[in-house]
């Protein structure tokens, strides 16, 4: 299969290759006439440009030969004009010469007139070859133009084409190489299939070996030891408890809760509705007040006002249904027992919408007769009757499969299986149904109300009235639009929970099987509860666990508190050798601090004699108090002030002796800074020290007191431990 479709493939890629190649020729023709084409319009173009410059040539000599006419005109003009004062003075005796001088001017005008008519044929033949010649050329450019075009777009068609045909053959050539990898890989596939399935048919030969050999053995164990399967029948077993769904029975008595919360809204707006009508009848078209109304009202008020005795059994029905659905039973439609009477119940109204249905259109009938009534009033009254006749039908429809979903649990054989989910949709049908007409009933009795609050004998008695019963038909409509929105919400986990029932079996044959089904699940209850027996009381396995794992913790912890006091003892015992180590130290350099002052002291003496003895004690003095107080740093890296002695005695010596100068100042910087660094490594010894000792003395006290804490907890454990397991001892002998 794989290999003929990759030879279609290659087949269809064959064609498109052999169309794009024969559209690639004919392109290829296209475009070398269209090149033919332009060569032979430039070569036209050549010999328009040669005549062109011909003509050019001819208007050039032809404008050189009109100037020399121009020349020649020009000087026969100006022999003229000399002749003619001769002529005037020499009349008597030039005659002869003045005839003579009229035939050569007759003559020079004969041929001026000949050259000016020349002149001008020329003038406009060159005029008309010129404009000619522009217009030929206007229109070779144009088409040369136009050809160029059109060679550029041919071949720009060529080029991808050209393009799209190299693509075409790399991607076949990609397209190839991948087949051709692909019918490899599919050849061994198909090898492993082979080798496969030879061994799948070798395993299914032994498990089917193996498999008849378990069936006898199974069968025989069967027919020998087994004396009834209860579940080979559906009479039978349906009788078998199923297993207990708590969660499908929490969820069907919230939905029952629900749909009592919605049937007591719209009993409430059903009583509502009737009674308000009733006070309707009383006030309007006459006044029971002031008139009597007539005996058709009369009637239907009658009827009107035993209107709770068939709607207050709708929430009583509802209610005894939510209160049979438990925790502890099985809720299908076979076991809903209380759901037949909930549609008794319904159809004792529908009875009662039937009797009251007559009157109601005949009471419309009345107002429409009233003298009253307008048009629109009684076009809306008409329309109020036909909503009527909508809504008894309505509740009969729904009347009608409630009745049907009843059946199961009184009539096994009333309705089939199969129907179930189809009578579900048609309850959420009618009240989709109901919803809608109750919608229009209140659209139209809103209309009515409008209508008849204009009417100038309106009554402030029949306004209240009219505002209570458009209240109680919106609330009608509320409540059946909530109703059949809940219906549809549920309707799938209604159809699916129609499932819930014995173990592989359809359901319950009849309400007498779910019945002892029930009864059985009740004894098997309480026979489970009696099982039970009060437990021993005694350690809990989990607490005897935790017990022993903080025996056992406690055990370790001892021992690695133990290693921590024993290392942080160690270190305590470093750190007092460091801390002597540090002291000794400082000792011994406080010790070469004095020698030193008293060297320089010395030899301040030996060089300025006595007269600054006084200035160098001084000067120790300083100095022991700088190292003392930390101000040897700033003395080490400032320069000196001249107001301390050292500063005196260089000033003094600046005159007598700059070498000295130099040497004393190399020595003093020497001296400074180290005694600078002795007295901060003093006081870094002194602070790790103070440190440590106040850390090692808060971790012995905090480890001493957890230690003592948890030894303790472990010795009342313990002690617990034991009592409980003795006691527990005591009881189980």
């Amino acid at each position: 299969m794989a290999s003929a479709e990759l030879q279609g493939k290659y087949q269809k890629l064959a064609q498109e290759y052999s169309k794009l190649r024969a559209q690639n020729q004919v392109l290829k023709k296209g475009v070398v006439d269209e090149q033919a084409n332009s060569a032979a319009l430039k070569e036209q173009l050549k010999m328009k440009d040669q005549s062109l410059r011909k003509l050019q040539q001819e208007m050039d000599s032809l404008t050189f030969r009109n100037l020399q006419l121009a020349k020649r005109v020009e000087l026969l003009q100006d022999e003229l004009a000399l002749s003619e004062p001769r002529g005037k003075k020499n009349k008597k005796s030039g005659e002869s010469s003045s005839q003579l001088s009229q035939e050569q001017k007759s003559v020079f005008d004969e041929d001026l007139q000949k050259k000016i008519e020349e002149n001008e044929r020329l003038h406009i033949q060159f005029f008309e070859a010129d404009e000619q010649h522009k217009h030929v050329e206007a229109e070779l450019r144009s088409r040369l133009a136009t050809l160029e075009t059109e060679a550029a777009q041919h071949q720009a068609v060529v080029d991808g084409l050209t393009r799209k045909y190299m693509e075409t053959i790399e991607k076949l050539q990609n397209d190839k190489a991948k087949l051709e990898v692909k019918s490899q890989t599919l050849e061994k596939e198909a090898k492993e299939c082979r080798l496969r399935t030879e061994e799948c048919q070798l395993q299914l030969k032994n498990l089917h070996e193996d498999l008849s050999g378990r069936l006898e053995e199974s069968l025989s164990i069967i027919n020998d030891k087994v004396p009834f399967n209860d579940t080979k029948y559906s009479q039978y077993n349906a009788l078998n408890v199923p297993l207990h769904n708590r969660r499908h029975q929490l969820k069907m008595r919230d939905i029952a809760g629900q749909a009592l919360a919605f049937v007591q809204d719209l009993v409430t707006a059903l009583l509502n509705f009737h009674t308000y009508t009733e006070q309707r009848i009383q006030i309007f078209p006459i006044d029971s007040a002031i008139d009597t109304i007539s005996p058709l009202n009369q009637k239907f008020s009658q009827y009107l006002h035993e209107n709770a005795s068939y709607v207050r059994p709708l929430e009583e029905g509802m209610l005894h249904l939510f209160e049979s659905i438990t925790e502890d039973t099985v809720t299908v439609l076979e076991t809903t027992v209380k759901l037949k009477t909930f549609s008794e119940h319904l159809t004792s109204y529908i009875c009662f919408l039937r009797k009251i249905l007559p009157y109601q259109l005949k009471s419309l009938e009345e107002e429409c007769e009233s003298s009253l009534c307008t048009s629109a009033l009684r076009s809306r009254n008409l329309e109020l009757s036909q909503d009527m006749k909508k809504m008894t039908a309505v509740f009969e429809k729904l009347q009608t499969y409630v009745a049907l979903l009843a059946l199961p649990s009184t009539e096994p054989d009333g309705l089939l299986r199969t129907n179930y989910s189809s009578v579900l949709t048609n309850v959420g049908a009618a009240l989709h149904g109901f919803h809608d007409v109750m919608k229009d009933i209140s659209k139209h009795y809103s209309q009515k109300t409008t209508i008849e609050h204009e009417l100038p004998t309106a009554t402030q008695k029949l306004i209240t009235t009219n505002d209570c019963i458009l209240s109680s038909i919106v609330a009608l409509t509320n409540g059946a639009g909530k109703i059949a929105s809940f219906f549809g919400n549920n309707l799938d986990y209604f159809i699916t929970s129609l499932s819930y029932g014995p173990k592989a079996a359809s359901g319950f044959n009849s309400p007498l099987s779910a019945e002892c089904m029930l009864q059985y699940k009740k004894k098997a209850a309480a026979y489970i509860k009696a099982l039970r027996k009060p437990l021993v009381e005694s350690v809990p396995y989990e607490e005897a666990l935790s017990n022993r794992r903080v025996l056992l913790s406690s055990t370790e912890s001892r021992e690695g508190l133990a290693q921590q006091v024993q290392q942080s003892l160690e270190k305590i015992s470093k750190l007092e050798q460091e801390k002597e180590h540090w002291m000794l130290e400082a000792q011994l350099a406080k010790i070469k601090l004095e020698k030193e002052n008293q060297r320089i002291a010395d030899k301040l003496k030996n060089a300025n004699g006595g007269q600054l003895g006084g200035l160098t004690q001084d000067s120790a003095t300083v100095l022991n108090a700088a190292c003392q107080d930390g101000a040897a740093t700033k003395a080490a890296s400032e320069p000196v002030q001249g107001t301390s002695v050292i500063g005196i005695l260089t000033r003094t010596s600046d005159s007598e002796a700059p070498d000295v100068e130099s040497r004393e100042d190399l020595i003093k910087n020497h001296y400074m800074a180290r005694i600078v660094e002795l007295t901060s490594q003093l006081q870094l010894a002194d602070s790790k020290s103070v440190h440590f000792y106040a850390e090692m003395f808060h971790c012995l006290m905090t480890i001493r007191k957890t230690s003592s804490n948890m030894i303790n907890k472990i010795i009342l454990k313990v002690e617990k431990g034991g009592n409980e397991e003795n006691t527990g001892i005591r009881k189980s002998k």
